[in-house]
């Protein structure tokens, strides 16, 4: 694939795609940029999960010049077990050590699960618990720092239970809608951003 001057290489399809989930790729399917340095990680597609606007968002970052690759859960519905409540049609939230493996690897993580706080804060907590890495949260309600925070969340703000931590918050990502090219350049801006402060060190 050839965006703008730079070629990346990104092989996106695992099986056929969900109608409803607008073309993106099925559960299991890792895209793997040129460069391990951002992963964008969506959650499983489905009647009321729809991932849609990771593909527009990593389409962005590429353009931009920021490799990016993706990984659609296998279990990216409902909850974690450890969440106070469930969600996802009594689906368990969890990861694969494949899916583990392959966050891991990479610098910086971009998280998309949906839409109710009271579920998603709990989904970032159960990855950054198995994941030392920097990540993003992309989501549809307001969050703030101190909401992962008080779940014992790590973030850029104060060292919690969690190896990884939360470094950035973008909101207003409706699943299922297109981005605005305002959300799109706020989220290319803290991508970069980000990505500087971790060449600085500044999360390690």
């Amino acid at each position: 694939m050839s965006v703008g001057r730079d070629t990346q290489l990104v092989a996106c399809r695992k099986g056929q795609a969900l109608g409803l989930g607008g073309g993106i790729a099925q559960r299991g399917t890792f895209a793997k940029a040129w460069h391990n340095d951002v992963i964008a990680v969506a959650m499983t597609p489905g009647p009321r999960h729809v991932p849609k606007p990771v593909c527009e968002i990593t389409i962005e970052l590429r353009e931009k010049g920021v490799n990016t690759g993706v990984l659609i859960l296998n279990a990216g519905g409902g909850t974690p077990r450890d969440a106070p409540s469930s969600g996802g049609h009594a689906a368990t939230f969890g990861l694969e050590h494949r899916e583990i493996d392959l966050i891991g690897r990479h610098k910086l993580l971009l998280e998309h699960h949906g839409n109710v706080k009271a579920h998603f804060i709990y989904k970032l907590r159960f990855v950054l618990k198995r994941v030392k890495i920097p990540a993003i949260v992309l989501c549809q309600s307001p969050v703030s720092f101190e909401d992962f925070e008080a779940v014992g969340v790590s973030t850029r703000n104060k060292e919690g239970a969690t190896p990884g931590k939360v470094v950035g918050i973008v909101s207003e990502i409706v699943r299922s809608e297109s981005v605005s090219q305002e959300k799109l350049n706020e989220i290319v801006s803290k991508v970069k951003s980000c990505l500087r402060e971790i060449e600085q060190g500044k999360f390690t």
